[in-house]
């Protein structure tokens, strides 16, 4: 049974996960369909984007993959189908796939063209349904990624912000994800900060102007209620509060720095 995972901010309201599944198992009715998140931020590409890479290397290669955050659905933007390590990626080109093409082998990537292998009758604000699903059931019935259009010389990806030196040996970085919990995912990485310790050995993590403390190794490591910096699961930087939510501790907004220093 080929994997075939589901990253959308369609909710859990509404009928929109269950056609897309309901189109898959129609094509491929012995796909093994896994939710990831349906709760990822409407609209929100680089949320999308990073839950994209960080569930990807997880599943074995021959995985299909489904991002649907699509802000431009109907609109001029292109699909794309994308194999990275032999999991294949089908989403929006809208920049979902910015970490993966950062952080991934790429072996191969089309445009999604062919519309022998969409359904017939396609609507112009569920692309979700009518176009990604049934390409993700062909791919995982084997249909190669050379049949779906022609290869992709150019993608639409985000521009992130990556961590810059500071004047005084520091980094500054900035908050890229807020998970469920409250707690700031930044974009400084485990490597950014193994770099700055070989410069200075004493290293203050600050979110804004407020110090946070030492990078530690465990939420316990401070008391209840009192913010915590650590290398979380992402091997990225994050700050949490201990039995606590550091997005509401912090009022964190998109200008929110963080500083190490």
């Amino acid at each position: 049974m080929i994997p075939i995972t589901l990253i959308t901010d369609f909710g859990s309201k509404d009928y929109y996960v269950g056609a897309v599944k309901g189109v898959i198992l129609q094509l491929a009715p012995d796909a093994r369909i896994i939710d990831i998140s349906h709760e990822i931020q409407p609209q929100n590409v680089l949320h999308g984007a990073f839950v994209l890479r960080h569930i990807i290397e997880w599943f074995p290669p021959g995985s299909v993959h489904i991002a649907v955050v699509d802000p431009g659905v109907g609109g001029r933007r292109k699909m794309l189908a994308a194999r990275y390590g032999g999991r294949t990626v089908i989403a929006p080109d809208n920049g979902l796939v910015t970490y993966c093409q950062r952080e991934l082998a790429l072996e191969e990537v089309v445009f999604v063209q062919n519309t022998q292998y969409f359904l017939n009758r396609v609507s112009h604000t569920f692309h979700g349904r009518d176009v990604i699903a049934p390409v993700a059931a062909h791919v995982a019935n084997g249909v190669p990624l050379s049949q779906l259009g022609p290869p992709a010389e150019q993608l639409e990806l985000l521009q992130l912000a990556n961590p810059e030196a500071q004047k005084d040996g520091g980094i500054e970085g900035r908050v890229v994800y807020v998970d469920h919990f409250g707690t700031l995912v930044t974009s400084i990485s485990a490597n950014h900060l193994a770099e700055l310790y070989r410069r200075k050995l004493d290293v203050h993590v600050y979110v804004d102007e407020v110090e946070v403390g030492t990078v530690m190794q465990t939420y316990s490591d401070v008391a209840v209620g009192k913010p915590v910096a650590l290398i979380g699961s992402a091997d990225m930087l994050e700050v949490s509060v201990n039995c606590g939510r550091a997005d509401a501790y912090f009022e964190v907004t998109p200008a929110t720095r963080i500083v190490l220093k």
